[in-house]
């Protein structure tokens, strides 16, 4: 499975893109990782996965940034704290909101061909 560029699944997604749409044609998605526990995430994500979640709160931007994820899909129609968007926006993370459940989101993103890094 080759890398999905973040536009291509923000549109067949319907994502609304809150933070950094400038960098949808150029972040390249490698795998996708979804939890709610933030240790999980730290301990198992990998570099340039998406990651789906229904935490809307900074941590989540400390988070993408540590582990140099490609962005956030926020999940369950959850909206973010403005905090959470602030710190999205210098830290240059994605974060994108779905209404759809975790577990339709990655289903979605499986049909997408994309896989666990």
């Amino acid at each position: 499975m080759g890398t999905i560029v973040l536009k291509e699944i923000v549109d067949n997604l319907g994502l609304e893109v809150k933070t950094c749409a400038e960098k949808l044609e150029t972040t390249k998605v490698s795998g996708g990782y979804v939890s709610d526990l933030m240790s999980d995430v730290i301990a198992n994500s990998k570099e340039g996965d998406l990651w789906v979640t229904i935490q809307a709160h900074q941590n989540i931007v400390a988070i993408a940034t540590l582990r140099e994820l490609s962005g956030v899909i926020i999940a369950n129609g959850k909206q973010p704290e403005s905090e959470t968007l602030e710190h999205a926006t210098q830290e240059n993370v994605p974060i994108l909101l779905s209404n759809l459940t975790s577990f339709e989101v990655v289903g979605r993103l499986y049909q997408m061909g994309l896989r666990s890094s």
